[in-house]
């Protein structure tokens, strides 16, 4: 609790100070968390060599590395913004590229299940599909601490994103959709082998959940892709990806499966793209290879 309350306390000096300063100090708490913080450096390290190989370069992947951690504070400060902003504000910091892909899907009454993933402002991301495009239904990991557990869920709603806690996932997202609800799901993290299925990812074995394909060939719904583009406050933009058919044959786990596949394709293609933006700090390969983050 006091931990939680010290925490309100900052926001309510930092929110007092211009939005460039509030910044400052977030990339200065990263370049912090950055030097002090090894057992995360080498996991970026160990996923850069794994998936890309030598092909970056030292510098490259020092300025990865770096970004990482920044990248990571700056989202955790958007979700503090994220509170106080309103729909007008978001729609001024952002751009939606191919937003008649969203409008037809939503023309056609189908169920629209959003897939993305930790890249770019992921939480700006999310806001800005939830209170521009529609309102989404959102799975998260609940927090230990029920403060901060219920200061996050008030961020998220604030944009209109409803939370289902992890534990009892799909029946949750199965009432979105008859709710009619848009769902959205992070796709770029390593699960168990009982979660998900293996998928290939950068030319390796990776278990992704299979949770927006199920979903969208029970119920006929349409998978988008979407990211978040963009590196300042400036030129974000909610990229909109061509959505993604579940095919209805006789053969479900097939079917399941190719749609697995084609999302994973749209994200390795995009930060093959822009590697800088995704967040290498996660243990992308340790269920199918262990042996990548052994020292």
């Amino acid at each position: 609790m006091i931990l939680y309350y010290f925490y309100r306390f900052l926001e309510f000096i930092l929110m007092l100070l211009p939005y460039s300063w509030r910044r400052a100090f977030f990339i200065f708490l990263a370049h912090v968390a950055y030097k002090i913080d090894a057992k995360h450096r080498r996991v970026i390290l160990q996923n850069l060599h794994f998936a890309l190989g030598s092909e970056l370069g030292e510098k490259k992947e020092q300025a990865i590395s770096r970004y990482c951690y920044q990248n990571l504070l700056l989202s955790m400060l958007q979700v503090m913004q994220n509170r106080y902003l309103s729909k007008g504000e978001i729609a001024a910091s952002v751009k939606i590229h191919n937003q008649h892909i969203t409008d037809e899907a939503l023309q056609s009454g189908r169920p629209i299940i959003f897939v993305s993933a930790h890249f770019g402002n992921w939480e700006l991301g999310a806001a800005a599909v939830s209170s521009l495009i529609t309102p989404t239904t959102a799975i998260y990991k609940k927090f230990t601490n029920p403060y901060f557990d219920r200061y996050l869920i008030e961020s998220r709603s604030q944009q209109n994103m409803l939370m289902a806690e992890k534990k009892g996932a799909v029946r949750q997202l199965t009432k979105a959709i008859k709710n009619k609800r848009a769902i959205m799901l992070m796709i770029d993290q390593n699960t168990s082998k009982r979660d998900g299925i293996s998928i290939n990812f950068f030319g390796k074995s990776a278990r992704q959940s299979a949770a927006p394909a199920f979903l969208a060939r029970k119920y006929n719904g349409l998978i988008i892709p979407v990211l978040m583009l963009g590196e300042s406050e400036k030129d974000f933009t909610v990229m909109i990806n061509e959505p993604i058919e579940v095919a209805q044959s006789d053969n479900a786990e097939q079917d399941i499966l190719e749609a697995t596949q084609k999302q994973s394709d749209i994200l390795e293609k995009m930060i093959k793209k822009h590697p800088k933006l995704w967040f290498w700090c996660h243990r992308r390969w340790k269920t199918e290879h262990p042996e990548v983050y052994k020292l």
